[in-house]
């Protein structure tokens, strides 16, 4: 099984999230999203795989979004992505993907529907 996690290793979720696949038997591919960042295509087939939208995955705390203005209701999907891209941290995480889907997995065991 392929299995690929977007994960920041200084996030407790994110650690947990990669044990857990682990303990399933599976190496997943790890992608640090922070130093590899995103490309607007790339968040774009992520969020249509797991059914949500951006502001779904926006990260607020500890990140510059509300000083950019993404927590504004009237903020468009297109000007978070766009930020996304130019700031990876504004992304939630993990994300896991395998064969079966992807999906934000807040909390860790969320993941094991996914294996």
């Amino acid at each position: 099984m392929t299995v690929t996690i977007f994960h920041n290793p200084a996030c407790g979720t994110s650690r947990n999230t990669l044990a857990l696949i682990r303990e399933a038997g599976v190496e997943p591919a790890v992608v640090e999203y922070l130093k590899t960042g995103w490309t607007k295509a790339q968040l774009q087939a992520l969020l249509k795989q797991m059914g949500k939208t951006p502001r779904d995955v926006l990260r607020v705390a500890g990140t510059p979004a509300e000083d950019l203005g993404l927590t504004d209701p009237a903020a468009s999907d297109d000007a978070i992505l766009s930020a996304m891209v130019e700031h990876p941290i504004l992304v939630q995480r993990p994300i896991v993907v395998t064969p079966k889907g992807a999906a934000l997995c807040r909390p860790a065991e969320t993941c094991q529907a996914l294996l």
